[in-house]
């Protein structure tokens, strides 16, 4: 992943963004534990959705479900064996809408959900522009409980780690493709510290503060580390060494931890293109296709 700005510090631009960093590197020296609970609140913060306007949902049903009575807004198209598309930080139901039409084609009936905090769902437990990856497994497991088992869940991003700890919570799924997931979120702590001018003395701090926040040891989202927690079904991952928003180097660590997971190697798609890429979405959809139905008990 590029040190430039990503996905965790979208939402700070030009001359705010000097500023912050000006100003955490000043409460790196003098003030850590203020710095600290600054960058906790930047770390949980949703980014602005950075589809355009004219992206839109194609008709289909609509079902909201309720997680700690807070809506969770789906869709639904087709009839058959579930696949469900899984959206990331700071994403939106409509992002993965170019699987729908090769999906519905091979007989699948497929779900798209905003996660709590983004898109048409009601903020989650934090408050409007604020989530965590539980919460976005919370919205994954209700859905699944609506919709019916999974044949296959495709995510994208922090969206493939929500899922797997959703799996690692009584969630069940025949087969996963993962799009430039995160697996190992405590690299980019320090990724975060460096893009926003802090160090250690306020990234030990943040990363405290965030356990206490979210109830979860940064060990629980470390994918590689937490396969013993569940039956590993077959998984292609698809990532670019280029990708400046997740680290090629997560899809190559689930790769030798995950059995028999396969990983695609893409150049030039980075971390957006490879959403509505013809070639990705082909050979994802195949590999979603290519093994039986497994009507298994949701969560």
């Amino acid at each position: 992943m590029s040190t430039q700005k990503s996905t965790i510090v979208r939402f700070l631009t030009g001359a705010r963004f000097v500023a912050t960093r000006t100003a955490f590197g000043t409460l790196e020296r003098v003030a850590p534990g203020i710095g600290a609970r600054w960058a906790e609140r930047l770390w949980l913060r949703i980014p602005p959705y950075r589809g355009r306007p004219a992206e839109m949902i194609p008709p289909g049903q609509t079902v909201e479900v309720l997680v700690g009575g807070r809506r969770v807004v789906s869709h639904a198209w087709g009839s058959g064996p579930v696949v469900y598309l899984v959206h990331g930080w700071g994403g939106h139901r409509a992002q993965l809408r170019a699987y729908l039409r090769p999906l519905l084609d091979a007989g699948h009936r497929v779900v798209a959900f905003d996660a709590l905090g983004h898109g048409d769902s009601d903020p989650g437990e934090l408050g409007p522009g604020r989530t965590t990856i539980p919460e976005m497994a919370a919205a994954l497991r209700a859905v699944v409980a609506e919709h019916g088992p999974a044949h296959a869940i495709v995510a994208h991003s922090l969206g493939a780690n929500s899922t797997f700890y959703a799996l690692r919570r009584g969630v069940a799924a025949g087969r996963l493709v993962f799009l430039a997931p995160m697996t190992q979120p405590t690299p980019y702590t320090a990724l975060f510290g460096a893009m926003l001018g802090f160090d250690k003395r306020i990234r030990t701090r943040m990363v405290a503060r965030v356990e206490r926040r979210v109830g979860e040891p940064w060990t629980a989202f470390d994918i590689p580390s937490q396969m013993a927690d569940i039956v590993a079904p077959p998984l292609l991952t698809v990532h670019d060494p280029n990708d400046r928003e997740t680290r090629y180097a997560d899809s190559v660590a689930l790769r030798t931890a995950w059995p028999g997971a396969e990983l695609v190697t893409v150049k030039g798609l980075g971390h957006w293109q490879l959403l509505r890429d013809p070639a990705t979405v082909a050979r994802a959809v195949a590999f979603v296709t290519s093994g039986p139905v497994r009507h298994r008990a949701a969560s």
